[in-house]
Order: structure tokens, then C-alpha cells, then sequence
């Protein structure tokens, strides 16, 4: 299989024989295109393979930042020609097609996009990395997905929908068929999500709009504005997915969904109907195990606060608390803990609502408050299980509290959340709820307050130096330089932003805190001991983040509320 890209390479001398036979049988193993398999090779580097075709073909290289792209792309509604043969429309003016390629000398692409599209074709030489990233900026990464060979709808085609009644909303066959339209762009907005690896998707009714937002990054980020009349149609396909009844519309109403994305790997959906003004607003919440990152390693943890978690989780008895408000982390925390725990020698139950992440190993049992199985009845039944590790996934109620706390008194290690904003004010908490102090001061452990901020992207944040006012908040050096936000973004990110790190407060229990415990001591007293025996709080580790570039003082001021 020689391509005119390898034998343009090889009249130029810039590609060896050997070379050639090695690309071709990794084309062949993995599927990969020419200028990807060259650049996985190490044969040539992107940019080099660039200028060369610039200047063997004479064609310009095109910057794909100039252009409004992401808007072409949602128009025509070519994913999959998009993504199989790493292709970019970026300008649809007068019947004419740009498309952006880094391998010119493909023999079929411009064909391909002119039958599909009805338009004529241009291309335009683009740095392969630069494209490819643009692509995965739209669609996330691949998923090899036997299920998604259904071509994608357009915007014209979503809006020739007509509006239904309520009596014919009664006969719904077509949304049940996985070919109808808006079955096909539920799907796409499924599969979309998962790609960019989103938490909650938004399917909101408004009176004259519909928009549909995913949570990236813990930001809400429009992605979809279909016709407004299309919102029962959407949400009734949803309903069905998840098993709901789509002729309730008063009450809400929770279920799940499970999208199979290949034969070996699920994510499964959360879903939530709210009965609004203008139509039911649906929240899907995904649950992807394979997403999660259980390193301890790549959580964000300095040294000192490490060490700290793995000391605690290294004692037979005990209590480990997480704390922080929603979508902060906790549960990754925690499950890090269990990882590092889950052996054959030790037996691990959890209590959860619901089960985010599956475990092998760990006894996973899901609470069902509805029939009267909640957090406070699973772990009286785990103490009856000889268990060695217990995980309650939340303690929200006194006798919650009481039971863990006689578990981690008796010979059990437990770990467990709270929603506080603080190490210390967890404390005040459970002494709130009606725990004892001698009880708290025996048995807690390890308090770990986290947060979650937005990563600066490595390829165009900004260098800065600090305000005379950010210097003396934050003991910065007049020279010391720090980052911040590119807001316009680039191929590899969105607004300057890429992924999140997590912002820890570690508050490792000794006979000084627990003291404290037992005088009942103050926040403000907590936070001195603490600080005094070596904690770092929330600001203090967002500093430290600052001050290597991992994150921006906008995004501490958003996450830590300074």
C-alpha cells in the first residue's frame, strides 16, 4: 500500500526504505493515517512534514485559528467524514468549500466531501497536530464506536421537525427507532458529551429558545440551540432512554441510562426531569468509571499532604473524612483511598447514592432511602459483615455519624464525606450533629477540605507579573511570574483552560487537635493548631499552585471565594 504522500516522501529523499515498510505495516496494525503514522514513527515531526508539502506542492499553510470553524462544522453536520479522513471544514462561502488537510495528496477526500456535501472543494494545507487538535476540540477524543455509524443530523434537517400534540406525543414509535431525527441528535449530544468528557449535560426549555449546555471542567458550556418547539420530542426520547414515564410531565422524575459505546465499555447516565415553565428540563449526570483518575499521584496532592493520606489510610482503625461542596472531588478522593487499600487480604464495604465508580473487589452497595435503606441501616449491616475498610458515602444525619464513629473506634477504618468548607469546620460539624467530643477526639484520623480548579493550558497561557496588591496578599516576589488565562484559547483547549486540579487542606489528627476536640475549641482555633503542626489551607495550596503555573489567580478567586 503505497499512498501518493509516501511516494512524494520517498522522490524527496526523505524517507528511506525501511522507513517506508515500517510505516505502511503501522498503518496497516493500527489504522492510522500517513502523516500520523510518520509522526508516531518519530520518522518526521509535524511541523517539518508541514513546510515540506508547502513547499513541494506550493501551497500556503494555513493557520486554522483564523478561521470560525466549530460554526462551519455544526452547520454541515460531517462528523464522520470529519474524523475518518482528518478533514476540517473552516469556510462555506459562495458553494465553495475549504477544507483543511495535512495530506493534500490523498486521492479520495475532496471527492468524498464534494458528493456528500453537493459544494465544490479547495484545500488547504494544515500542521497535522494543529488539525487534529482542532477536531478533538469539537468532537473529544475517538470512541470506537460500533453503535455511531448513523450519519449525523444537520441544523436544517433537526429544524424541519414539525411541533407534536399531546395526542399524537401518545403514539411515539419514532422516537423509540434509533433512525429517527431526534433520536439520531440525542446520540450525537450523548456521545458528544462523553468525548469531551463532561459531567452533566442541560436540556433547558425557555419560551422562544432551547439550549442544551454540557459541563466541562466544572463550567457550563452551551454547545446545542435547537428549534424551541422541538422540546418535547427531546425530552420524550430521553424519557424513554431512561425508562421514565413520558406521560407525566407534573412530577419530577429520576432514572438512568446506559450508552454503550463498544462491546467492552458503558457509561452510565443519571438522569433528573424538572417540570418548568416552559417544558420539562432534563440533567444527565454521567457516571464513568473509566474517566476517573485513581492515582494519588495525579490528584494534586503536594508531598507533605500525600504522605499525610497514606499514613492514615496505613492504620487498622480510624476515621478519614472528605469535605467540600458538590462536584469537588470528594468521591475521587476517596475511591484513590480505596484503591490504594483494595488487596486480598482486606474486605471493603461501601455505602453509596449512587454507585459512580465500580470497584473490583470492593463490596459496592447502593442506598435506597425510598424503601427505607439508607447510609445509617447499610453500614449496620456492614459491621455484621467483618469488614476491615468501610466507605459511608455520605454522613448526613446523627445516627450516620454515631455508627461510623463506633466503627472507627473498633477496630474498623472508615472513610466518609461531609459537605463543609472546611478541615476545621467539620469538626463544629459532627459536634452539631450531636457527636460527643471524646467520641470525635478518639476516633478521627485525617480531614481533608478539597476544591477543584481549572488547569491553565500549557500551550497558550500568559506570563504576568504579580499586582503590588497580589504581592502582598500572597508574599509574591516583585519578579516572581505567574500565569494567567488566554481567553481566546487555542486548538488545545477551551478559554485558556484544560482539565482541573485538585486544591487540598489536610488536617492530620494529633493529641493537640484532639485536645481541641475535647475543649471545643473555635474554627479560627482548629485552623492555628493545625497551621502550627504544618497545614497548608485552601489558599495557601491554591498559592502554591499560582505560583507553578498550574492554575490562575481568576480561577482561585472563582473556586476559593476570596
Amino acid at each position: 500500500m503505497i499512498t501518493n504522500l509516501i511516494a512524494l516522501l520517498r522522490q524527496a529523499e526523505l524517507l528511506s526504505l525501511a522507513h517506508e515498510h515500517s510505516v505502511v505495516s503501522h498503518i496497516e496494525a493500527s489504522g492510522a493515517s500517513v502523516p500520523e503514522a510518520l509522526i508516531q514513527l518519530g520518522i518526521i515531526e509535524s511541523s517539518d512534514l508541514t513546510n515540506h508539502l508547502s513547499q513541494q506542492l506550493r501551497m500556503p499553510v494555513t493557520a486554522l485559528s483564523e478561521f470560525d470553524y466549530a460554526d462551519v462544522c455544526q452547520q454541515l453536520g460531517l462528523r464522520e467524514l470529519i474524523t475518518r479522513f482528518n478533514a476540517l471544514p473552516i469556510q462555506n462561502q459562495n458553494n465553495q468549500l475549504l477544507l483543511a488537510v495535512s495530506d493534500p495528496t490523498h486521492p479520495s477526500v475532496e471527492d468524498e466531501f464534494r458528493f456528500t456535501t453537493g459544494l465544490n472543494v479547495e484545500l488547504a494545507l494544515a500542521d497535522h497536530k494543529s488539525l487534529q487538535a482542532a477536531i478533538r476540540r469539537l468532537y473529544g477524543k475517538t470512541i470506537n464506536d460500533e453503535a455511531k455509524q448513523n450519519k449525523e443530523i444537520s441544523q436544517d434537517e433537526l429544524a424541519s421537525l414539525v411541533q407534536l400534540s399531546d395526542d399524537e406525543l401518545q403514539s411515539i414509535e419514532d422516537l423509540s427507532k434509533d433512525e429517527s431525527p431526534v433520536s439520531r441528535f440525542i446520540n450525537q449530544v450523548l456521545l458528544d458529551a462523553v468525548r469531551k468528557g463532561a459531567s452533566d449535560i442541560h436540556f433547558e426549555p425557555y419560551e422562544d429558545v432551547y439550549r442544551i449546555r454540557l459541563r466541562c471542567d466544572g463550567i457550563l458550556v452551551e454547545t446545542h440551540r435547537p428549534a424551541s418547539h422541538l422540546s418535547r420530542r427531546l425530552a420524550a426520547r430521553i424519557k424513554i432512554l431512561s425508562k421514565l414515564d413520558i406521560a407525566e410531565r407534573r412530577l419530577p422524575q429520576d432514572g438512568r441510562i446506559k450508552l454503550r459505546l463498544n462491546r467492552d465499555t458503558a457509561i452510565d447516565m443519571r438522569v433528573s426531569s424538572l417540570p418548568t415553565l416552559w417544558g420539562e428540563k432534563i440533567v444527565l449526570r454521567l457516571l464513568d468509571s473509566s474517566a476517573a483518575n485513581l492515582n494519588i499521584d495525579k490528584l494534586g496532592y503536594d508531598e507533605v499532604q500525600k504522605q499525610h493520606y497514606l499514613d492514615a489510610l496505613k492504620k487498622p482503625q480510624g476515621m478519614i473524612l472528605m469535605t467540600g461542596p458538590t462536584g469537588s472531588g470528594k468521591t475521587v478522593s476517596l475511591y484513590t483511598g480505596l484503591r490504594i487499600l483494595n488487596t486480598s487480604e482486606i474486605n471493603i464495604s461501601t455505602a453509596e447514592d449512587p454507585i459512580e465508580i465500580n470497584l473490583s473487589g470492593v463490596n459496592q452497595v447502593q442506598v435506597q432511602p425510598k424503601i427505607g435503606f439508607g447510609f445509617s441501616d447499610a453500614l449496620r449491616s456492614f459491621l455484621r459483615q467483618d469488614p476491615d475498610v468501610v466507605m459511608v458515602g455520605e454522613i448526613r444525619d446523627l445516627e450516620t455519624a454515631e455508627i461510623a464513629v463506633k466503627a472507627a473506634q473498633t477496630g474498623h477504618l472508615v472513610l466518609s464525606t461531609l459537605h463543609t468548607n472546611s478541615a476545621a469546620e467539620t469538626v463544629i460539624r459532627l459536634a452539631n450533629m450531636g457527636v460527643e467530643p471524646f467520641n470525635l477526639a478518639s476516633s478521627l484520623s485525617l480531614i481533608i477540605a478539597q476544591r477543584l480548579a481549572r488547569r491553565l493550558c500549557s500551550h497558550c497561557k500568559i506570563a504576568t507579573t504579580p499586582s503590588v496588591t497580589l504581592q502582598a496578599q500572597f508574599n509574591l516576589s516583585a519578579d516572581e511570574t505567574i500565569y494567567q488565562a488566554n481567553h481566546l484559547g487555542c486548538t488545545e483547549c477551551t478559554g485558556g483552560y484544560s482539565g482541573r486540579v485538585g486544591i487540598y487542606e489536610v488536617m492530620a489528627f494529633n493529641e493537640a487537635l484532639a485536645e481541641a476536640v475535647m475543649n471545643k475549641a473555635s474554627v479560627a482555633q482548629f485552623e492555628t493548631i493545625a497551621k502550627a503542626n504544618g497545614m497548608s489551607t485552601l489558599l495557601d495550596s491554591g498559592v502554591q499552585k499560582l505560583k507553578q503555573g498550574v492554575t490562575s489567580f481568576a480561577e482561585l478567586q472563582r473556586v476559593l471565594y476570596f
